[in-house]
């Protein structure tokens, strides 16, 4: 089960830090994902971080301002977003995937099989 939390109303420029808790698994063997949707569009890829958090991915229009970590002491990964913008609005969803690669950064969302319910963030301009 997944567990994601931390989204909310912000003005643009201002940071965010969404988490998500796992439960019932073994996190660290798990690549994790964030997605985002925004009102109609498709769902699309955020951010991944391999099971050793060893190896990071981004889509492009988040590189320099997202950052994704985990703690698989605390079986949590999070999604630290700074100098939001009104385009990053969007429905937030981690994703998690079993791997026995300590490098694997799925960016497809068939690519995960276990999804979290979803934290809604909101830039305002």
């Amino acid at each position: 089960q997944l567990q994601a939390s931390g989204g909310g109303l912000v003005q643009a420029g201002d940071s965010l830090r969404l988490s998500c808790a796992a439960s019932g698994r073994t996190f660290s063997n798990y690549a994790m994902g964030w997605f985002r949707q925004a009102p109609g569009k498709e769902r699309e890829f955020v951010a991944a971080v391999a099971r050793t958090g060893t190896n990071t991915r981004y889509v492009d229009s988040v590189k320099g301002r997202f950052t994704i970590s985990r703690d698989n002491a605390k079986n949590t990964v999070h999604l630290q977003m700074n100098s939001l913008k009104p385009e990053d609005t969007a429905v937030y969803y981690c994703a998690a995937q079993s791997s026995a690669s300590h490098y694997y950064t799925p960016t497809g969302g068939s690519d995960y099989s276990s999804w979290g319910q979803g934290t809604l963030v909101t830039v305002s301009s």
